[in-house]
């Protein structure tokens, strides 16, 4: 064979791969660019109807209004009982989550053979592919009776059994990526613990923790975000009344029905209110609200976990 041909098939060989990696490099793309038209896309529509809503109820009403009553005729719409009962709710499950699932990861990281990673962790997360509205019954029919047993005085619809449901369901979310955060830990650090005499339980809470803070408290926020667009635990165990908080009766809070910002959206959705009215718009205006709630979440979660990433060689 001649330098001249083969020269040639170098060089078809050579295009066709710098034509397959721009057809990759394109529909990577695509694919990346999909998500952010979708998430632009919802954010436009939710503005757009809430931009209705506001040329319908005065804004200041709204953010600022302590009573929510969602009518077809002359509406209550004040958004403060709904932001409270969404707090309460996202505070009350953080403190059963967050120590459960950072003692959990732990466990599994410094702790558990592999044996028993092995079987522990994926039982863990299956607590994540439950329904939803599995643990929402849970609360209900199960849950709420044995509260009501212990001697708390608990309406049938209350925000303790809802929000101890949902921090359930958000411990796999803290325990997997804090213990993939603590896994990420150099040995090196683990063995000079060791070697200047610490236990394992001085190693796990001075060292591996300390040394991993950043992705734990980004587990502690994205976990806080689900909790807080979480909808049919708190819609089925929770309520459909809209309840100020009283700070000077916080546990009281707690034992009776309240309404999240969620429960109002498919309240609203789903009530007879006709399309046009100011309290079909208010589903727009909530989740707008909530959307920018979230959004603020997740932007604190990066900054705090890029001001202290640890980085090993």
């Amino acid at each position: 064979m001649s330098d001249t041909s083969m020269e040639a098939d170098l060089t078809r060989s050579a295009n066709g791969r710098i034509a397959k990696e721009r057809l990759y490099h394109g529909l990577l793309f695509c694919c990346a660019a999909l998500t952010v038209f979708v998430t632009l896309s919802i954010v436009a529509t939710l503005a757009i109807d809430a931009v209705e809503f506001f040329s319908r109820v005065d804004p200041l009403a709204f953010f600022t209004g302590t009573e929510w009553v969602l009518r077809s005729e002359n509406p209550i719409l004040g958004i403060l009982p709904l932001v409270s009962a969404t707090l309460t709710v996202t505070i009350v499950s953080a403190l059963v989550a967050i120590p459960i699932g950072t003692a959990a990861a732990v466990y599994l990281s410094e702790y558990a053979s592999d044996r028993m990673r092995s079987v522990l962790k994926p039982a863990l997360e299956i607590l994540a592919g439950i329904p939803t509205v599995v643990y929402g019954f849970f609360a209900l029919v199960y849950l709420t009776p044995w509260l009501q047993q212990l001697g708390l005085d608990v309406d049938l619809f209350n925000l303790l059994s809802a929000s101890i449901m949902v921090g359930i369901m958000i411990i796999p979310m803290v325990s997997s990526i804090s213990e993939d955060a603590m896994s990420a830990v150099p040995d090196s650090l683990r063995q000079a613990g060791y070697g200047l005499g610490a236990t394992k339980f001085e190693v796990s809470t001075k060292i591996v923790i300390p040394a991993s803070i950043s992705g734990i408290f980004s587990s502690y926020i994205l976990a806080l975000s689900r909790a807080i667009g979480e909808t049919m635990i708190v819609v089925v165990a929770g309520g459909s009344q809209g309840r100020m908080f009283d700070p000077s009766q916080p546990f009281a809070n707690l034992l009776n029905s309240g309404q999240t910002m969620t429960a109002a959206m498919v309240q609203a959705v789903t009530t007879d209110l006709s399309g046009g009215t100011a309290g079909y718009y208010s589903m727009f205006a909530i989740g707008l609200t909530l959307f920018a709630i979230t959004f603020s979440m997740n932007l604190l979660s990066n900054r705090i976990a890029a001001r202290y990433r640890e980085e090993y060689q």
